[in-house]
């Protein structure tokens, strides 16, 4: 496995009071490979993200993470826990949370934003290396961005962090939420900078992860690029599909009307910001093309109509299996589905059907080996039946001799 490294961080803080569900947000993308969700922790329990990336190998990035996450579970200050990336030979540690703020240390080039809540002023202020801090209670952000060798838009980093600092500047300064702003910002870097693959993002304060929406499905191999058509949806009816099954579809299939297409940073905003009708939805047990997709609009409905309530969930879901919206997985039952109603999460637990069946078995009244043996029957007797058929005169005169 080829080592990997975050080449853009950025932590966004519009609430440092914490009481905005959507008030804090994080984000990893790079254009390497491997950009698995070590690249952005997140402490649910102590509302912290800690972001790693850096020159260095991957052995030293992860000792630091860890001694970063140990030293903020101890009450640290996010300065305190990002110096430690200067301890590790080319180890860059960006650390945030809406109480603690934000900082940066080890190797970087990064920008401070800064919004003054009396004036609406915005500060953008260029730091180098060494530690660059957003002090708790101040509304503000940190980008980091370089640019990764053999990326076809290498040379435009500077530009592109300076820029994009400034944007977010601007969208704190109107009221945008941390999570909207955090989506922006990763689609106007990873267009204007070709550092695109996620990666991905977290709600510091709701606990919300994009999980694996956007990591590589394999290893060795780029995640999902966050400027590239994501889905398609209905905003009449709700309707939703994912790329690159959505390719097929100009109207929605269900009430006719236009359809939108969804980037993929703006995906990661809408999983990300706390809504009556957001859920995250997380999968486990199977990784069949779609799944992932269908499973989340199918969680999603059942919520919006039903609530938090693992049975009824989980009675959609079956249904979705009986119907052929989902294949590949068995039928689920309640305690196949975790329910946090408190940070609007949801997590499926699938069992992948053995071999190449991509239906469960049909609910019978008898056994179905009975219904094997039942067939094998059935055709020796239809052989047999052949055979008297083709030699009944040799047998009734064979017969009849006797």
């Amino acid at each position: 496995m080829s080592s990997a490294a975050a080449t853009c961080n950025i932590v966004v803080i519009t609430d440092p009071s914490g009481n905005d569900p959507n008030g804090a947000a994080a984000g990893s993308m790079s254009f390497a490979d491997n950009m698995f969700q070590s690249t952005f922790l997140l402490s649910r329990n102590n509302n912290f993200a800690v972001l790693s990336g850096g020159t260095g190998s991957s052995d030293t990035r992860l000792d630091s993470i860890v001694e970063a996450v140990a030293n903020l579970q101890n009450n640290a200050s996010a300065s305190s826990a990002a110096s430690i990336a200067s301890q590790y030979k080319g180890a860059r540690l960006l650390v945030g949370g809406p109480n603690i703020g934000a900082a940066i240390g080890g190797s970087f080039d990064a920008y401070v934003v800064t919004v003054d809540d009396a004036t609406n002023q915005i500060k953008v202020t260029p730091y180098t290396s060494g530690i660059a801090t957003l002090q708790p209670g101040q509304k503000g952000a940190i980008i980091h961005l370089r640019n990764t060798e053999g990326n076809p838009y290498y040379g435009t980093a500077d530009a592109v962090r300076k820029e994009t600092a400034m944007n977010i500047g601007k969208m704190i300064r109107d009221g945008y939420p941390a999570t909207t702003i955090l989506s922006e910002a990763m689609g106007e870097v990873a267009k204007d900078s070709g550092e695109k693959y996620g990666g991905g993002g977290v709600n510091l304060v709701s606990g919300i992860s994009t999980s694996d929406m956007f990591t590589p499905k394999e290893m060795n191999d780029t995640g999902y690029p966050m400027d590239e058509e994501y889905s398609k949806v209905c905003d009449d009816c709700g309707w939703a599909i994912g790329y690159p099954s959505s390719e097929a579809y100009d109207k929605c299939p269900i009430c006719g009307a236009d359809i939108r297409t969804v980037f993929a940073y703006e995906a990661l905003g809408n999983a990300l910001t706390v809504s009556p009708n957001a859920v995250s939805v997380s999968v486990y047990g199977s990784d069949k093309p779609g799944l992932a997709s269908t499973t989340k609009e199918i969680v999603e409905a059942s919520v919006a109509k039903n609530g938090y309530d693992a049975s009824t969930i989980s009675d959609s879901i079956n249904r979705g299996i009986d119907n052929g919206l989902l294949m590949g997985v068995d039928h689920v039952e309640p305690k196949d589905i975790n329910v946090k109603q408190g940070s609007k999460a949801v997590g499926v637990y699938y069992k992948a059907l053995p071999g190449d069946r991509s239906s469960p078995a049909w609910d019978l009244p008898i056994d179905g080996n009975i219904l094997t043996v039942l067939g094998s029957i059935q055709t020796a007797v239809g052989i047999i039946l052949i055979l008297l058929v083709m030699f009944r005169s040799r047998l009734l005169k064979s017969f009849q001799e006797r």
